[in-house]
Formats: C-alpha cells, sequence, structure tokens
C-alpha cells in the first residue's frame, strides 16, 4: 500500500482535470462549497477530494 501523501494540485491543473474554465471553479468554491484550500493567493485542491464532490452532486446546476 503507497502510504505517500496526496500532492495539492493548483487551480490550472483542476481546470484541466474538470474540463471547465477559471471563472466555474472559482464560482463552485464561492457559491457550491468546492472542496480547496487557499495558500497565499493561490488556491490549492487534492483531486481525490474534488472527484468525490463532483460525484456527490454537487457540482450540479441547480
Amino acid at each position: 500500500m503507497d502510504n505517500t501523501p496526496e500532492r495539492w494540485y493548483s487551480l490550472k491543473e483542476i481546470m484541466e482535470h474538470l474540463g471547465v474554465s477559471r471563472d466555474t471553479v472559482l464560482s463552485w468554491i464561492t457559491n457550491k462549497n468546492m472542496p480547496a484550500s487557499k495558500m497565499g493567493k493561490l488556491w490549492k485542491f487534492k483531486i481525490s477530494e474534488v472527484d468525490e464532490w463532483v460525484k456527490s452532486g454537487n457540482a450540479a446546476d441547480n
């Protein structure tokens, strides 16, 4: 079993991973509680948390 900690991903990497725009990701952080952490001026993400958030339906338009 791999005990290596999951790395943090940048806003650009999350945009590419999800295939959405910067504005969409920032809107999801603000309005839909997308899992993200602010480190200085930068947003950082854990892919596993974001994928789980998407699978739970939180990214869907309501």
